[in-house]
């Protein structure tokens, strides 16, 4: 059995527990890290610079590290969209280039190297694969045209899907993957923030993003504190002022 045919079996194979078209991100995410030699992989996309909705991880802790991304707003995930080509970055890459992020990481999560590619076909030029790894595995025990026929095998299956299925007026059923609903979150008290405290969305992403790092949280649960009202405007507004 190829690569291809390998990974299409695997994704078949989580369906009965992982039923519908929302959770078809986690299941194209859990083959990933079944047959590459990765610790986890992650799946998200890009609508502009700003909006990063992350789809699915093999596991939780992986759905951590994408949130991870577009909370301190840096990463290889990030520079891979931007380029448009795979980025293979170990632990030291990760400290020099991003180091905000990989302090982030390093300390909520056990990833140490990271592989980061754009994706094709239905999701070209928004869609981002991110394949984890952890210690003593390494980010050169990847081949790179092994990385390149699943990430290849996984936008076929995604085009597929997003061909075959009826959309509703809130748009496909990935958009409704318990990942893509905690994201919808960030975009509500952006606004939300932006009204109360007269900011453009740019800055009140900003604000959102300095309080998550400077309180040790990810942005979708600060988001959800705005919300609830348990983070008001006068503790961001303060902030705002003294800065982070």
């Amino acid at each position: 059995m190829d690569l291809t045919q390998d990974f299409t079996a695997h994704v078949t194979a989580s369906e009965a527990d992982l039923p519908g078209p929302e959770l078809l991100p986690v299941r194209l995410a859990l083959a990933c890290a079944q047959v590459l030699p990765v610790a986890a992989a992650g799946i998200s996309v890009y609508f502009s610079a700003d909006r990063r909705l992350p789809l699915g991880g093999s596991e939780p802790v992986a759905a951590v590290a994408e949130r991870l991304q577009f909370t301190v707003g840096e990463g290889p995930c990030l520079t891979a969209h931007s380029l448009g080509r795979p980025v293979f970055a170990d632990e030291d890459e990760l400290r020099t280039r991003w180091p905000v992020f990989y302090d982030a990481l390093a300390t909520h999560t056990p990833f140490r190297g990271i592989v980061s590619l754009p994706l094709h076909g239905g999701l070209e030029g928004i869609g981002a694969l991110d394949l984890y790894v952890t210690p003593p595995g390494s980010v050169r025990d990847l081949s790179l045209a092994d990385t390149l026929t699943v990430g290849t095998a996984l936008s076929t299956i995604f085009a597929i899907a997003m061909d075959e299925e009826p959309r509703s007026e809130s748009g496909p059923s990935w958009l409704d993957a318990p990942a893509a609903g905690r994201r919808s979150l960030v975009w509500q008290a952006i606004g939300f923030v932006g009204i109360g405290l007269e900011l453009h969305n740019t800055d009140a992403l900003s604000l959102l993003r300095a309080h998550a790092y400077g309180s040790d949280q990810d942005l979708d649960a600060v988001a959800e504190a705005v919300l609830e009202e348990r983070l008001s405007m006068a503790d961001l507004s303060e902030q705002a002022e003294t800065g982070p």
